[in-house]
């Protein structure tokens, strides 16, 4: 989606993947910036080795602990993360509501990219969040760290029992599933039959190409509105943009460019 970006602005420049070995990303930050290179994006398993390898890290990364956007400014490298400024945009655009105004539930808060989803919903405001993983306990830290952040916020914590999440459901806006859970067509469900509502908002982190996830099939039979991976990751794509060129990011070119390179 980037090359179309750059194109569609008329930004004499080309986005190419390059491949860095574990241990070695500090090294390779350091010949990008000699080369010429304006920004990168950065994928597992470099995202908090990242965080030590630049000059200046924004207050979200290094809250977040990790860093998955660089920009390129006169030799010195500046650290961001987009996930929860992604995620935020793609809530608004995906359903008209800001986050601040929802009541919260995040399947698999204990990941990265769940936390990240729980600290940038807790930064806002939102009215209540209820946090689920698998071991109930490994909640804990962040529990502390989102109450330390605001202590406005109603925090719960369930494990990802059917039952567990079942009862929470009633007093939920917004599902969001930061779990792997739905790549494979054989994965369990994350939703006990019929929990949904059509009241409900369902965000599914996973985006899969062979058709939709079985969360999202559950939302279109419950007639909830939805929103899927490709969501964040356009949004997450144009606030690189931004960080890297300052100016607007093209939306439009960079949403068709996701939509072809992914078919």
């Amino acid at each position: 989606m980037h090359n179309p970006a750059l194109q569609a602005c008329g930004i004499e420049a080309q986005y190419v993947r390059v491949q860095v070995p574990v241990g070695q990303v500090k090294q390779a930050f350091g010949l990008l910036v000699k080369q010429g290179f304006l920004g990168v994006n950065i994928t597992i398993p470099h995202k908090f080795e990242a965080l030590d390898a630049v000059d200046v890290v924004d207050p979200l990364a290094r809250q977040l602990g990790a860093v998955n956007t660089l920009a390129i400014r006169d030799g010195k490298m500046f650290g961001y993360n987009t996930d929860g400024p992604g995620f935020l945009r793609s809530v608004k655009e995906a359903f008209g509501r800001e986050v601040k105004d929802l009541r919260v539930l995040i399947i698999g808060a204990g990941g990265g990219a769940g936390r990240a989803v729980a600290v940038q919903s807790v930064l806002v405001g939102c009215k209540r969040l209820v946090l689920a993983n698998r071991t109930e306990s490994k909640l804990a830290p962040l529990v502390a760290e989102l109450s330390a952040i605001s202590s406005a916020v109603s925090f719960q914590t369930c494990t990802l029992d059917h039952t567990d999440i079942a009862q929470h459901l009633p007093e939920i806006d917004l599902i969001v599933n930061a779990t792997s859970v739905g790549m494979k067509v054989e994965d369990t469900p994350l939703l006990a039959t019929g929990g949904l509502q059509s009241r409900h908002l369902v965000y599914d982190m996973v985006y899969r190409a062979s058709g939709p996830t079985d969360l999202i099939q559950q939302a279109e039979q419950a007639g909830a509105r939805h929103a899927d991976g490709m969501c964040l990751l356009l949004h997450q794509g144009a606030i690189s943009f931004e960080h890297w060129f300052d100016i607007p990011a093209p939306l439009e070119a960079m949403r068709e460019g996701l939509k072809t390179a992914v078919s």
